[in-house]
């Protein structure tokens, strides 16, 4: 006998008691500003050299930064930190250029929607150079420029 089939839950929530809960769209501004705040060290690494010290205020010599020196050879973590910080910005630049090149704007300006929009989307993607230079007349010019070639092709594919 199986007693779990006529098993039903309610759960009965007072609507007084229930706080409001509002659903913001996220910000690329506010994701980027945070990011570089979370990975700041990673996002300012230079790669380590030999540098003197500058004298003391009260006027004794000069000397070299242990820590410094020794991190200069400590190849391995530089290389690890240089590769990290470059997907980091490549990782922005990303978000970059979807913030710019949307699903909204695209729609708006094509009409396409669900895969044929995705396949539009992916194959005419703009290069973060080109998004950092275009205004928004110029994207949008862009987009209809690239539907045009986008339907060009679809007609000619048999």
């Amino acid at each position: 006998m199986n007693f779990y089939n006529g098993f039903d839950i309610a759960l009965h929530v007072d609507p007084v008691e229930m706080k409001a809960v509002k659903v913001m769209p996220r910000s690329y501004h506010n994701d980027s500003l945070q990011n570089r705040q979370d990975y700041a060290k990673i996002f300012n690494f230079k790669k380590p050299g030999f540098k003197i010290a500058g004298a003391n205020p009260d006027g004794a010599g000069a000397g070299v930064d242990l820590d410094e020196l020794i991190n200069v050879f400590r190849f391995g973590r530089t290389k690890r930190i240089q590769a990290f910080q470059r997907r980091l910005v490549e990782e922005e630049q990303d978000k970059y250029v979807d913030h710019r090149f949307n699903r909204s704007l695209v729609l708006k300006v094509t009409h396409l929607q669900g895969d044929t929009l995705d396949a539009f989307m992916a194959k005419y993607r703009p290069s973060y150079d080109f998004c950092q230079r275009a205004t928004d007349y110029d994207l949008m010019d862009y987009i209809k420029l690239a539907f045009k070639e986008y339907q060009k092709d679809r007609k000619e594919r048999p």
